[in-house]
């Protein structure tokens, strides 16, 4: 229990907990990652929205009704490129680009670049770590 608590109070910004947004774009039913990540999240004392499957414009207004300070993306399907632009120009029309977004799931090494370049705050292609994913939130959001 006293790890827990210590745990919450690294991931509180002040009084107010770090707020996220966990979503599987399009139809994906590789719903495990993300699943997982949010539990991680959860557990080291963010505050969790998890919505499963969801279309971009979903994400996007629940992030914004939500005043999440992060979206986390999982991808298992080769929409990645397609669904993180879609999303990044939703988030700038809205007037919402201070949103952080990751992508995580399998991305390949050439396209991490390229989502970086559209605006996509850190990818965690397969094989990253509950623990890079939680220090990266813990330290970059909030």
């Amino acid at each position: 229990m006293r790890q827990v608590k210590s745990a919450v109070k690294e991931m509180s910004k002040g009084d107010r907990r770090i707020k996220c947004v966990v979503a599987i774009p399009g139809i994906d039913g590789h719903w495990t990652a993300a699943y997982v990540v949010s539990h991680a999240l959860r557990d080291m004392g963010a505050e969790v929205v998890y919505l499963g499957n969801g279309m971009p414009e979903e994400i996007v207004q629940t992030a914004i009704e939500e005043d999440a300070e992060l979206i986390g993306l999982s991808f298992h399907s080769g929409t990645h490129m397609v669904y993180s632009q879609e999303l990044i120009n939703l988030l700038r029309a809205k007037k919402a680009g201070s949103i952080k977004v990751v992508v995580g799931g399998t991305i390949p090494s050439q396209d991490i670049r390229k989502l970086k370049e559209i605006g996509i705050s850190e990818v965690f292609p397969a094989g990253s770590t509950l623990q890079q994913i939680t220090t990266y939130v813990r330290e970059h959001c909030g």
